[in-house]
């Protein structure tokens, strides 16, 4: 019998993807030790990366570096498969197809602030409904709508003014 061996090849989309992700990774990671006035709340300051690279490289692209931060992300803070690994997932899915829509929107009144307003908001929404459905059975999960919707929105807003300065400001190449 002879061996066989597959080499893989790294392409430079490749290597932008993960360095991308990782930055993102070291983001999700820092927040992690950012005490939380309430459970689920925080920035989301890896989304900022992920609308970089939406603005730059594409929905596809924006894809892989999230999907890449949620499993990287819950394997180095020990939440692989626990529910909040779950919760982030069906998050940034939910993130990715309203970004992926609102990608069609007309840039000149939709940009990064608009677009970070859409993703927070369906990523708190999408981890509302797992929640309900899976870990709280019962519709009083939907008092904290109020509390999570103001949050979405702010860290929308912050996490979208700070993209779009970076995409102001960051070379295009690379």
């Amino acid at each position: 019998m002879t061996r066989s061996t597959i080499e893989l090849v790294p392409t430079a989309e490749d290597h932008r993807i993960a360095r991308h992700a990782a930055a993102a990774i070291v983001l999700t990671v820092a927040e992690a030790a950012i005490p939380l006035p309430l459970p689920g709340v925080k920035p989301g300051l890896a989304n900022i990366v992920t609308l970089i690279v939406l603005a730059r490289w594409g929905w596809r692209e924006a894809v892989w570096v999230a999907l890449l931060r949620v499993l990287a992300g819950s394997l180095l803070l020990g939440q692989f498969l626990a529910p909040g690994f779950f919760l982030s997932l069906s998050g940034a899915l939910a993130s990715l197809l309203t970004l992926g829509l609102a990608m069609h929107l007309p840039r000149r009144w939709f940009g990064p602030v608009s677009l970070s307003i859409f993703a927070a908001c369906a990523h708190i929404g999408a981890q509302l409904a797992l929640a309900r459905l899976w870990l709280v059975p019962h519709d009083g999960v939907f008092y904290l709508v109020p509390v999570f919707a103001a949050a979405a929105l702010l860290f929308g807003v912050v996490n979208g003014l700070i993209a779009a300065r970076l995409l102001r400001e960051l070379p295009r190449a690379g």
